[in-house]
């Protein structure tokens, strides 16, 4: 078995425009005094980390991991989670998603898929550039407009909807494979990878593809109401990031998991820094020990009531405690007889 790694963070809500916030190294050094020893880095900041120059410079790349280095840290995984949307964008968002590519692009879907495929195809020279053997990304969406039908489930146009998303991620996945890179969606409300159904059926349609795999975050599926636990158990084999996130459900006679369309301070569903929501990260933790996960427990911190650097600085507490160092030895060894000493 292998011990977890971690703690690692998710640079993505804490860059901002003053120091130590508003560089990569800035914000190692930030992280590096919370105690943590990886950070995932999403590639929507140029000025941080120009994955563009990170696909076909290895000089950019060392320079990287030796800064990091200097204080104590690696990379646990690249992120284009907004690029990730941009493979598949349903009509009804396309005005919502604009923001989330070069303005040249805005009302050019066409144009805006390429430039996200492009990044995704150099996020994954990137990674093996720097040594990476995953990545973390969101699938994007052309049937979630529809999860709830009304008119009444069209089954043909789930098909089709499924049958382009894995037309469009094909050739991406097959891109990480020949640099030796998972790509990791992240199974999340508004993606159409988004409980393990739809990732099961989204893996079929891409054959079984050898780089097709989860970044499991338990709140997404607590607030859909879903055994998060038994979800490890299913699909173990195919989870190879994780994002540590709490959140909390509390029935209510005027919302549901729906959320009514209301801040997240005001859902009967909303996130919480890790240990203050209803996440037990403790038999999660064991489910990943006994299960043998091979990557890193990185913080993702979102919360709508508490600060963001106290959940940084308690979220790295936070996930040491709760990984568990695994044993070498089964504990009832000593009496196996002269076999075991062998």
């Amino acid at each position: 078995m292998r011990t977890i790694k971690g703690p690692g963070i998710f640079l993505a809500q804490f860059i901002g425009r003053q120091p130590p916030f508003n560089t990569l190294e800035g914000l190692a050094g930030w992280a590096a005094g919370l105690g943590y020893k990886a950070l995932q880095i999403p590639c929507n900041h140029k000025a941080l980390f120009d994955v563009e120059q990170a696909a076909v410079s290895q000089t950019y790349c060392d320079d990287i991991r030796g800064m990091l280095a200097d204080h104590g840290l690696v990379i646990s995984e690249l992120s284009t989670h907004l690029e990730g949307q941009l493979i598949a964008v349903h009509p009804a968002y396309d005005e919502a998603f604009a923001g989330f590519a070069p303005p040249s692009m805005r009302g050019n879907p066409q144009a805006r898929q390429a430039w996200a495929t492009q990044t995704l195809q150099q996020a994954a020279a990137a990674s093996q550039k720097l040594g990476l053997t995953a990545h973390a990304t969101f699938s994007g969406s052309l049937a979630w407009p529809y999860f709830y039908p009304w008119p009444p489930h069209n089954r043909q146009r789930f098909d089709e909807a499924f049958s382009e998303l894995a037309r469009r991620w094909r050739p991406i996945l097959d891109c990480f494979d020949e640099h030796g890179v998972d790509v990791c969606y992240e199974i999340h409300p508004s993606e159409d990878l988004h409980d393990g159904v739809t990732f099961e059926r989204f893996l079929a349609l891409v054959d079984d593809h050898p780089r097709c795999h989860i970044l499991y975050d338990p709140s997404h599926l607590l607030l859909q109401q879903m055994d998060y636990l038994g979800f490890v158990d299913v699909y173990h084999s195919r989870i190879k990031a994780f994002h540590v996130k709490d959140a909390e459900y509390r029935a209510s006679s005027r919302s549901g998991v729906y959320g009514g369309y209301q801040p997240w301070i005001e859902r009967a569903g909303r996130f919480r820094s890790p240990g203050d929501g209803q996440v037990d990260f403790k038999t999660l933790f064991s489910k990943f020990a006994q299960y043998d996960y091979p990557g890193w427990a990185v913080l993702e911190w979102e919360c709508c009531l508490k600060e963001a650097a106290t959940g940084a600085r308690e979220g790295s507490e936070f996930i040491r405690r709760h990984i568990i160092p695994v044993s070498e030895h089964a504990f009832d060894d000593f009496a196996a007889g002269d076999e075991v000493r062998k």
